[in-house]
């Protein structure tokens, strides 16, 4: 099954997979020249997009499985592999069950938590918090993910439009990119001016400080990832009609200015880690181990315990005699296609 997967997406990067002299020029592909070092470097390309391919087949099935159910991913892979695989699906799933816990903790307790997830694009931020949230209730934890401010958003306190995503009691906000875009984005792309910058260094130690006397828990995260890697990710959705969609012209720009990014990254780091809400580095270059190794730190810092609820019995249904149920119009119905 998996291997059928990766088959058919693999015709979807024909482009990278064809020989050197039939290939069209591809941006970020070694020229094409002949050589044994260029075309084993081509094929070790190759090979990387294609495990990218199969960690999406993984993806795909981490919502249809049971913690039963994970043995029978790995069947059909090299038994290095399926090892691996089987590994991270029993963590993967002992780690989700612990966040179920943590959610019911949260909620009884009427703790607020705020957890920022800050990186490089395609740095596997969507990743970990798509596994995060994947088996929690959405009243409880939610997802803030911010466009780009409109007109009037421009015109008000910078902090302002994040402020009405703070959680209540017993909420969970995770924010995908977060305040600290005019530290990197805004920095690098010449969207704020010099003065909103250093502001922007003065406020938000304050602003963070504000949050946690109010009683908010603040967890900050930046997932690190290599130029390497990086060039793959952003090959596989270029060459990926199924991930086009995650590639703006913004990301192709920060990739031209990687070293722009890591020097904004540097001074953010160091002028915003504070020890009410310090930073915390997750490395990234493997997405499975980013995953959890940031989910097992993340458990790490709120001292969660299992709440006891009484036992839930299923009420018998009521039964009435006058009771009748009319057809549904075949006009209506859904057809049955699968």
């Amino acid at each position: 099954m998996a291997n059928d997967y990766v088959c058919n997406r693999r015709r979807q990067v024909l482009l990278v997979t064809a020989p050197p002299h039939r290939r069209p020029s591809v941006a970020g592909l070694p020229p094409s020249r002949p050589g044994a070092l260029v075309s084993h470097i081509e094929d070790e390309l190759v090979k990387r997009i294609h495990r990218d391919l199969q960690d999406d087949f993984d993806e795909e099935l981490e919502l249809e499985l049971e913690d039963r159910d994970y043995g029978a991913m790995a069947s059909d892979a090299p038994a290095d592999a399926s090892t691996e695989r089987k590994r991270y699906f029993r963590e993967l799933f002992r780690l989700q069950s612990e966040l179920v816990k943590l959610q019911d903790w949260v909620q009884h307790s009427g703790h607020r938590v705020v957890i920022l997830f800050e990186g490089r694009d395609a740095a596997g931020k969507g990743g970990v918090i798509k596994r995060i949230t994947q088996r929690l209730n959405p009243r409880v934890c939610r997802v803030a993910a911010l466009p780009a401010p409109n007109d009037r958003e421009r015109t008000q306190w910078y902090f302002q439009r994040y402020v009405s995503h703070l959680p209540a009691a017993g909420e969970i906000v995770l924010f995908d990119r977060s305040w600290y875009n005019r530290a990197g984005v805004e920095r690098v792309m010449g969207f704020c001016t010099d003065d909103q910058y250093e502001e922007f260094f003065r406020s938000a130690p304050e602003f963070e400080r504000m949050l946690v006397r109010s009683g908010i828990q603040l967890i900050k995260y930046w997932f690190s990832i290599s130029d390497d890697e990086q060039r793959v990710r952003f090959l596989g959705r270029i060459h990926d009609p199924l991930k086009q969609w995650k590639l703006s012209p913004m990301d192709l720009e920060s990739r031209r200015r990687w070293e722009e990014y890591t020097k904004a990254k540097e001074v953010m780091l160091e002028r915003t880690h504070i020890p009410e809400s310090p930073w915390w580095v997750v490395k990234a270059d493997d997405k499975k181990r980013a995953r959890l190794n940031c989910i097992h730190h993340l458990l790490g810092q709120m001292p969660y315990e299992e709440v006891q609820h009484a036992d839930i019995e299923l009420p018998a249904r009521e039964r009435r005699e006058d009771y009748t149920r009319h057809p549904v119009p075949d006009s209506i119905v859904v057809p049955e296609v699968y």
